[in-house]
């Protein structure tokens, strides 16, 4: 799909604040609403707007310890990999699950309440997923970006 300045700045102020209404933003963008309304759902059909959320603060919500779990397999068969995802894809405390390359198989964004929260995870939960060889935990110190615009 081929972007055009319009919905780029569109996609921009959607990012930062999706829920203003589409009169604000024929005004930001002057054109009309029914413009801005085409033009969002077009990007919603073509897969380029997945959905909207709200940010939480994870402190308000005492989720505030955030673990970064790297994850390697015993074995890269097929339905070992398959396993681990499905049952990964489960738990609530994995934010985000990515396979990647490198010394591990899987990296995992993990938040919890606290440390014996994470060791609870940890022994009830993800080593209990069949064929993980080994696990290597970093723990966050303190966030100094967390973005979830994406910039043209």
């Amino acid at each position: 799909m081929v972007f055009d300045d319009i919905d780029k700045k569109l996609l921009e102020y959607l990012q930062n604040d999706s829920k203003q209404t589409n009169k604000e933003l024929s005004n930001k963008l002057n054109l009309s609403v029914t413009a801005v309304y085409e033009r969002i759902r077009k990007l919603e059909r073509e897969g380029v707007i997945n959905g909207y959320v709200a940010q939480i603060n994870k402190e308000k919500i005492d989720k505030a310890f955030v673990v970064f779990c790297h994850v390697k397999l015993v074995q890269h068969a097929q339905d070992y990999v398959i396993k681990f995802e499905n049952e990964v894809a489960g738990l609530n405390e994995v934010l985000e699950c990515y396979h990647v390359s490198g010394d591990y198989d899987y990296l995992l964004k993990v938040i919890v309440k606290d440390m014996a929260a994470f060791r609870e995870f940890m022994v009830k939960k993800l080593t209990s997923i069949n064929h993980i060889g080994s696990t290597h935990s970093m723990f966050v110190i303190n966030e100094v970006k967390h973005a979830t615009a994406i910039n043209f």
